[in-house]
């Protein structure tokens, strides 16, 4: 039977509101990292984690800042910029997965989008024993700093072929990167992936890479 669950997740000193979602024998977990002013209700990710679940992945969309959090952000801009607090957040959400009889066990993949693919980076780089794999849908990779240098996990980085700018910098980012690393362009995106057909090539590719890189059972310590 499949677990659908809006929840309040304690971690890291807060509440995180989430909507987790994990199929009977799921074949891995996907927790979605969301960035630049974004949280669970992101219509693009929600879509990816709609075509991930279809398949027999376990998915968590958790707003990585409380609603406090998210007032003042709408105000000033700056938390959505704080990496090393999403980060902290990505990294207990993974342990709270781990502790979880629908997920302990099952291996864990981050999905991280705009800032939020920085702080998915970073706690990947934190968190080797528990984080298979990551993908970066307009990731700004470069926020990751010196984390880049200790990510081990495959990494696909996805961007928009209209996104030259972030082109760039993930085309950086991939000589930092310490584990198997690949970077796909999708033809005719922008940045947010609006345009037909596109963000569905999204999420094949993060399916693929999903599929190769996370066990449906995996040591998680």
């Amino acid at each position: 039977m499949t677990v659908r669950q809006s929840m309040r997740i304690p971690v890291a000193g807060v509440v995180l509101d989430a909507d987790v979602v994990v199929p009977e024998a799921a074949n891995g977990v996907v927790l979605f990292a969301h960035g630049s002013g974004s949280g669970r209700f992101s219509p693009r990710n929600r879509y990816v984690a709609g075509e991930l679940a279809s398949a027999g992945f376990g998915t968590v969309l958790a707003d990585l800042l409380t609603a406090d959090e998210e007032r003042v952000d709408a105000r000033t801009r700056e938390v959505r910029f704080d990496i090393g607090l999403l980060t902290e957040r990505v990294v207990a959400l993974t342990g709270w997965l781990a502790e979880q009889d629908a997920t302990a066990g099952l291996g864990v993949g981050l999905f991280g989008a705009s800032t939020g693919a920085a702080a998915a980076l970073a706690a990947a780089a934190a968190s080797p024993a528990r984080v298979q794999a990551v993908v970066s849908r307009g990731g700004r990779p470069d926020l990751a700093g010196e984390s880049l240098r200790h990510v081990r996990q495959p990494t696909l980085l996805i961007v928009g072929a209209r996104d030259q700018a972030v082109i760039e910098l993930n085309r950086s980012a991939m000589h930092l990167l310490g584990g198997k690393t690949r970077l796909e362009i999708v033809p005719g995106a922008s940045h947010l992936f609006e345009e037909p057909g596109t963000l569905e090539q999204v999420a094949r590719l993060a399916l693929d890479w999903f599929r190769r890189h996370l066990a449906a059972s995996a040591r998680v310590g």
